[in-house]
């Protein structure tokens, strides 16, 4: 359901007593969305829409959102609700910078190795961003660091790496 749709934060508290609602913002650039308009929600496994009347920043990462549907009765059951963006919200990126879910499918070409295979899925996990990679020889996973990604083509669809041999010898013998 959520395919078409950026992970962007979650609400995590209630905030006041005019049913306003504190937003931690999972994002590297914040200050993007401190003017959103409307943003979904996650209801019950839905994007549902929700028009957002003021927006006051806390901090950085923090937003104190009012949502013209919610008010001071309704405020503590949208506590943990996750919130989205679709897709095309997101700021495009140039160079080597890339949205995780806009590489699968990338073939990796190795600048010792050659091609390592196709980009299946980026596991992000909480210390380090994972390619996955489907190689004939088995499943190769290569942590996402700048040092490593050499270029970016998104026309051709290819990310060129220069991961350190031992690790890819350790997948693909």
């Amino acid at each position: 359901m959520f395919s078409d749709f950026f992970y962007l934060g979650k609400i995590t508290k209630h905030f006041a007593l005019k049913g306003e609602l504190m937003v931690y913002l999972d994002t590297d650039e914040p200050q993007k969305y401190y003017n959103m308009e409307s943003v979904f929600l996650n209801i019950d496994g839905e994007p549902v829409p929700f028009f957002i009347d003021d927006i006051k920043v806390k901090n950085t990462h923090q937003i104190i959102v009012t949502f013209s549907d919610i008010n001071q009765e309704n405020a503590a059951q949208y506590i943990d609700v996750e919130l989205y963006q679709p897709l095309s919200m997101l700021p495009q990126l140039s160079g080597n910078k890339f949205y995780y879910h806009e590489v699968i499918d990338f073939e990796v070409i190795d600048t010792n190795m050659g091609n390592l295979g196709t980009i299946e899925n980026v596991l992000d996990y909480p210390t380090q961003a994972v390619f996955q990679i489907q190689n004939p020889k088995g499943e190769i996973l290569l942590p996402v660091v700048d040092k490593y990604i050499v270029g970016v083509d998104r026309d051709k669809k290819l990310i060129k790496v220069q991961a350190p041999e031992d690790l890819i010898q350790l997948y693909i013998g």
